[in-house]
């Protein structure tokens, strides 16, 4: 499997570039790199991705593999599936910094921090002008960043 792909770029000067994209690199990793979030910026979105991922907020890719539940008998009455204390503070904790973004700004926050669109397909996805998503996702990730509390 191939861990690079080749993608067209704008750069800051509006010339279209080819670059090689890391298939492992997430986004805010790759706007960080190149000089275009602050540092600040990058650990409340991965701080709000990780929150994502503990939750267990995404599809889930493969089977589950704990036991079926039961209906009575001798095994007992059937659970529920019982969420852990670190899944839902973790759950709160995305609630909280998601509403702290607020509408508007949390769209393009969570197709590039959590769900690990480009910044231009997110724009693309959401019907934005091109250049319009930096702006909008640095407002966001300031807004989460202090409610994270990052220095």
């Amino acid at each position: 499997m191939a861990s690079h792909v080749e993608q067209m770029i704008e750069g800051t000067d509006g010339a279209r570039q080819r670059v090689l994209v890391h298939l492992g690199e997430s986004p805010l990793s790759w706007l960080r790199a190149r000089g275009r979030l602050s540092e600040r910026h990058f650990v409340a979105g991965d701080t709000l991705r990780a929150d994502w991922e503990r939750a267990g907020l995404g599809a889930r890719v493969t089977m589950r593999w704990d036991s079926a539940p039961t209906t009575g008998g001798r095994r007992g009455p059937g659970r529920a599936f019982d969420p852990t204390l670190a899944q839902m503070a973790a759950r709160e904790r995305f609630d909280g910094a998601i509403r702290a973004a607020g509408p508007g700004l949390a769209d393009i926050l969570w197709r590039v921090a959590c769900a690990g669109e480009g910044l231009a397909a997110a724009e693309k996805a959401l019907g934005w002008p091109s250049r319009a998503g930096k702006l909008v996702l640095t407002l966001a990730l300031d807004r989460v960043a202090d409610w994270y509390r990052v220095p």
